[in-house]
């Protein structure tokens, strides 16, 4: 996750977006390097999702520039955006992006078979999320008949069998208790302490109180 042993480092430049007449925030600058956490606060509305969206590629600022280790993105066309993000991003929506009749590891193949991974390096792969994440031999169970904070506990071992460069997670605790919350914030440390560039959009303050930077999305709209 760095490039000849240096730090890689995610930045954007003077983002702007607007939704027909609306300013949603304009010259928003953030640079996080690998192993940090960074937080993007603000209330509803104020646009986190929007701009955790536009670093994913999901969305394309009305102007400024977004780089990873040098490497422009707001530029890419859909091919070279697909393959970036099959290759560098790990994503934590809200909803889990999960597919609910699907096995757990039917779900983390998915991730695995990205990496190249098969066989029994992938059950291995598989095991050893499991185990980090809480769900321990769990890889049979079927996504539909577990609890919120289970759902979330296999998105986070999808992440650490993809072992992305960045990290982008959606209010990741939103609907968790403290217990899954400290659960997921503890495994996104040790993907930042791994080497990740990692943010977290968040309206929750122990959360951002966990976070190396933060950026107040709020300070940038009109």
């Amino acid at each position: 996750m760095t490039a000849n042993g240096r730090d890689t480092v995610l930045e954007t430049e003077n983002l702007a977006i607007s939704f027909g007449s609306r300013e949603l925030w304009s010259g928003v600058s953030v640079t996080v390097k690998s192993g940090q956490m960074a937080a993007l606060t603000g209330p509803s509305g104020s646009g986190k999702s929007t701009l955790l969206n536009c670093i994913g590629i999901l969305e394309r600022p009305g102007t400024g520039a977004i780089r990873f280790d040098g490497r422009e993105l707001t530029g890419m066309g859909p091919g070279a955006a697909r393959r970036f993000r099959r290759d560098a991003l790990g994503y934590l929506f809200q909803n889990y992006a999960l597919v609910e009749n699907a096995t757990i590891a039917q779900n983390l193949g998915v991730a695995l078979r990205a990496r190249g991974r098969r066989g029994g390096d992938a059950r291995r792969a598989t095991a050893e999320a499991l185990e980090r994440v809480g769900l321990r031999g769990r890889e049979r169970d079927r996504v539909n008949s577990l609890s919120g904070g289970e759902q979330q506990r296999v998105a986070l071992a999808r992440l650490l069998v993809k072992e992305p460069s960045i990290v982008l997670a959606d209010e990741p605790t939103g609907a968790l208790d403290r217990g899954n919350s400290e659960v997921v914030v503890k495994l996104l440390r040790e993907m930042a302490d791994a080497g990740a560039c990692v943010v977290i959009a968040t309206h929750d303050d122990w959360v951002r109180d966990q976070c190396d930077e933060v950026v107040a999305v709020d300070d940038y709209t009109g």
